[in-house]
């Protein structure tokens, strides 16, 4: 698995926001480039990665920090 190209920290951003900065900031990488987003407990990371999925981007890893998850994910080549 290649390392994320950069961190996008969402703690403390409410939901839908959070999947809608996700998402455009991973518009804005290249095809399969991976972004590591920092994410609440509860509803965040409950809904984000799955939308996400739905959305048609890659899950790469999910994993509980102390006080919160870090979520790796990228955008597959066949989805603008």
């Amino acid at each position: 698995m290649s390392t994320p190209v950069e961190t996008l920290d969402l703690r403390g951003t409410p939901c839908p926001l959070n999947f809608v900065r996700t998402k455009l900031r991973l518009q804005q990488l290249p095809p399969a480039q991976m972004l590591e987003v920092w994410l609440d407990a509860g509803e965040p990371i409950e809904q984000v990665p799955d939308s996400l999925r739905m959305g048609g981007y890659v899950i790469h890893d999910l994993q509980a920090q102390d006080d919160f998850y870090r979520l790796s994910v990228s955008r597959p080549a066949d989805l603008v």
